[in-house]
């Protein structure tokens, strides 16, 4: 009888490669392969890459020691968006075996005939233009929630952004498609569903393949509302020009559309908005969060934003800060800008220096500790329902309400995955929110 084989998956960057490393993982389940966690002896390792970082890039070397380290006969894959874009670069990584670009990863197994060890890693790379086909994809990362992909790739031509390289064109996900993955998952007893993809607002676009689409971002959302099951839904990033104000009413009066957005802004400075070629300027920002406060104050708002790209001045910089530090917004996700290769923006004058961008960036990561402060200090006192998670932390256990405030308690293994009415009462040195029960917890019904 022959010995089961054994593979292990790491992940790095975003919602979107989670669901995708999940999808291809079942497709090894599917093969006889036992999954096994990274850190365990198995027979392939698959790492799924990113490119949005430098850092991204640097780790991918070391998570092929971690590997090597606990098998060094294994077979080890690369696949996802750096293995697309630099493929020849992963492959000559010592121990790298096989790397697989954007429509080759979803058929991983058809390319494991043979596991022998290679001196230099075999190549399969499309050209981009070639992946305009759709693979729909979810991962239950833990028991509570779950990444649901609806939309791949990207039509926007953003100056800084490798992205439509790596992915590809605007794809979506046939809409009865999605809602057989929300029931399945639904079915496994998830109590709450992301929508994810990379520019999930473009949804409808490529349905069937080609430009043609039936439904829109509104269809969608509007769709999922209705499926069983779901205690709630969350929408991770949307651009703001996508976030239309019948989206915004609709999720306010919606059963399972949670009060948070996350809106990427990159930069509050119209001169920099223009260079970056986004598709909107800081007004039409300033109306979107003003919609949603009006339709839901209580509403959590995130917001992306880059320094230091270039052209950046001390003036530009200035006018981001006071523009975020005005606006009515929750947290704030700050990027360093960081050159990529074959983007108009590493061919750009006004380079600002790296000590520059790092201080930059401290200030923002300040400016947004100081605005999650805020955004609890308002909602202590209010009626939440909190979605506890699996985790013991130190003895404690946390969770986030719908409008994504963390909370904290002591650590009862009754409580994971389990929705509580609570009342919000004061926030804890460590920053996150204590909480009393507005009602009995209710224990997980076996």
């Amino acid at each position: 009888m022959t010995k089961q084989k054994k593979v292990a998956f790491y992940t790095l960057g975003c919602k979107l490669n989670f669901s995708e490393t999940s999808t291809i993982a079942r497709s090894f389940e599917n093969e006889g392969f036992e999954r096994v966690e990274f850190s365990e002896e198995a027979d392939i390792y698959v790492i799924n890459t990113c490119s949005v970082t430098e850092n991204a890039d640097k780790r991918f070397k070391t998570i092929v020691k971690q590997a090597q380290k606990a098998n060094e006969n294994a077979f080890l894959i690369a696949v996802g968006c750096y293995a697309q874009l630099k493929p020849e670069e992963l492959a000559a990584v010592d121990g790298v075996d096989l790397v697989l670009g954007a429509t080759e990863k979803f058929k991983i197994t058809d390319y494991l005939n043979d596991l022998t060890k290679n001196d230099h890693g075999e190549v399969h790379s499309c050209e981009i233009n070639e992946a305009d086909f759709y693979v729909g994809s979810y991962s239950i990362g833990d028991r509570t929630r779950a990444f649901l992909k609806v939309q791949d790739g990207c039509d926007y031509k953003c100056t800084y952004c490798t992205i439509p390289l790596a992915r590809g064109i605007s794809r979506s996900d046939k809409l009865e498609n999605v809602l057989i993955n929300a029931a399945e998952i639904s079915e496994q007893g998830i109590k709450e569903i992301v929508l994810t993809g990379v520019n999930i607002g473009d949804y409808g676009k490529g349905e069937f393949g080609n430009k043609k689409h039936e439904h829109t971002f509104l269809d969608l959302v509007k769709a999922l509302d209705e499926v069983e099951g779901i205690e709630r839904l969350r929408i991770s990033s949307i651009e703001p020009n996508l976030l239309k104000n019948e989206t915004i009413d609709f999720v306010a009066s919606s059963r399972t559309f949670v009060p948070h957005f996350h809106i990427p802004l990159q930069s509050g400075s119209d001169d920099i908005l223009k260079k970056m070629r986004r598709r909107y300027l800081s007004d039409l920002y300033v109306d979107r969060v003003s919609q949603i406060r009006k339709v839901m104050p209580h509403a959590c708002i995130g917001v992306d934003v880059i320094v230091g790209f270039p052209g950046e001045s001390e003036e530009h910089f200035l006018e981001t800060y006071n523009f975020l530090n005005e606006l009515d917004i929750s947290y704030l996700h700050v990027f360093t800008y960081s050159e990529r290769d074959n983007t108009p923006a590493a061919e750009m004058d006004g380079v600002v220096p790296l000590k520059v961008r790092k201080k930059r960036s401290k200030m923002l990561r300040g400016l947004s500790a100081k605005k999650r402060r805020a955004f609890y200090e308002s909602q202590l006192g209010t009626r939440r329902t909190v979605l506890f998670e699996g985790e013991n932390k130190e003895g404690y256990i946390h969770g986030f309400t719908e409008n994504y405030v963390k909370v904290k308690t002591p650590w009862n293994p009754e409580l994971v995955n389990t929705l509580q009415q609570i009342k919000l009462t004061k926030i804890d040195e460590d920053g996150l929110v204590r909480f009393e029960y507005v009602t009995e917890p209710q224990a997980v019904l076996s």
